[in-house]
């Protein structure tokens, strides 16, 4: 009766399981994050920036 009520009251072994999905989780959006900066930095996607912006500026009403 006593392993029961422990499990049921949410007192097992697993405490740490939450920190570690954290972490994960972290660095997973660590990873994504460096990628989409990679991207963004890169020639073709900075000319395709500028040249949109140049045109938005340029444009005449």
């Amino acid at each position: 009766m006593g392993t029961g009520l422990w499990t049921r009251a949410g007192l097992r072994a697993d405490s740490g399981n939450v920190s570690a999905e954290y972490a994960m989780v972290t660095l997973a959006a660590c990873g994504l994050a460096a990628g989409l900066y990679k991207v963004v930095t890169s020639t073709s996607v900075t000319g395709a920036l500028e040249s949109v912006i140049g045109n938005a500026l340029n444009a005449k009403f």
